[in-house]
């Protein structure tokens, strides 16, 4: 069985009631979510050994969100216990032409003062196959910009593959400090995931003839943008989510791979989404198992788009889906009858 290792912070995620807004509620619903948490949820749901690495408190708090982990088949034993606190995020779910909107509560977070010499990443990585992270645990300090690279250079001693999802997120570093770190740390990624604003922000690359408010979509300008990535950084693949947005519940959706050679553009997919959040990691996820487990280029970008398309279905950050049912969507299966 193939073993995945992820490294990053989860937090509590805080939410409104449905589409109340945050001034209207007088209640919050507690989620665990964070970007390589979801990834990491997805591969224990697809059957891979699946290890995340963080840290979290002693305290009630940060159990709740180690069992939580459990509960869906994540390896928690590398989790390091100490620090002061859980971060949290409040998330309040857009509806119509009114947005999402996300406030941060993670500052001096356990993980986000993490020291260097809480991670045994020769242990961590023993009989692993793959590390993945995302360009958003690196901002949280540069302390931990400085662990990510020591991760980053131990699984490539090892001989592992190196995932990162860009992921910029422009309340916790400028673009600047971001197209400093990411660049020293891509060094060491061979699959590189991106989106149509990600790879712009971090690296200056952006696709022509694309406009992301009008939903507008040029294909040869994302293969362009894939093939500048790859070539300015050596990444094996580049994979790069194309999202049309008509509504806060309404988006068109699909992903490109490419490969060096070939350029695969998935099948698109008209969503009414129940909750946005996590569909990139949900699109990680699926891209990480369906390469790990051999599939075609085509077939790869194919499994990650269909993954990522039923997420959106799925209420809080993780994505609860099967292999089986991944593969029935990209295979056409996509009219949401009934199953009896």
């Amino acid at each position: 069985m193939k073993k995945v290792v992820t490294f990053g912070e989860i937090m509590l995620r805080l939410a409104p009631d449905g589409y109340l807004r945050f001034v209207q509620t007088d209640r919050l619903e507690a989620l665990p979510g964070g970007g390589e948490a979801n990834v990491s949820v997805s591969l224990a749901n697809y059957g891979l050994t699946s290890v995340y690495v963080t840290k979290l408190p002693k305290h009630e708090i940060g159990q709740l969100v180690v069992n939580q982990l459990r509960r869906y088949g994540v390896d928690t034993s590398r989790i390091v216990r100490g620090g002061e606190r859980v971060g949290i995020y409040y998330c309040e779910k857009g509806a119509s032409q009114r947005p999402s909107k996300v406030i941060y509560d993670r500052a001096h977070s356990a993980i986000a003062e993490a020291s260097p010499s809480d991670f045994d990443w020769d242990a961590i990585f023993e009989g692993a196959d793959w590390f993945h992270f995302t360009g958003i645990t690196p901002a949280l300090s540069p302390t931990v910009a400085g662990i990510c690279l020591d991760a980053c250079k131990a699984a490539k001693a090892r001989g592992l593959t190196v995932s990162c999802d860009l992921n910029y997120r422009k309340k916790l570093w400028s673009r600047e400090e971001a197209r400093a770190a990411m660049t020293r740390l891509v060094e060491y990624v061979d699959v590189c995931i991106s989106n149509e604003e990600d790879a712009k922000d971090v690296f200056g690359i952006s696709a022509e003839g694309t406009d992301i408010e009008s939903g507008k979509l040029n294909h040869e300008g994302y293969k362009s943008v894939a093939k500048q990535l790859a070539d300015r950084f050596g990444f094996s693949h580049v994979a790069i989510t194309l999202r049309s947005s008509q509504s806060a519940n309404d988006n068109d959706w699909a992903g490109l791979l490419y490969d060096g050679k070939e350029y695969c553009f998935s099948r698109s997919y008209h969503m009414h989404i129940v909750d946005r959040v996590g569909g990139g990691d949900s699109f990680g996820g699926g891209l990480i198992y369906a390469l790990l487990s051999g599939y075609t280029t085509r077939d790869a970008i194919e499994f990650a788009v269909a993954a990522s398309c039923l997420k959106h279905s799925i209420q809080g950050d993780f994505n609860f889906v099967t292999v089986e049912e991944v593969k029935a969507l990209a295979g056409g299966s996509g009219t949401g009858r009934v199953q009896r």
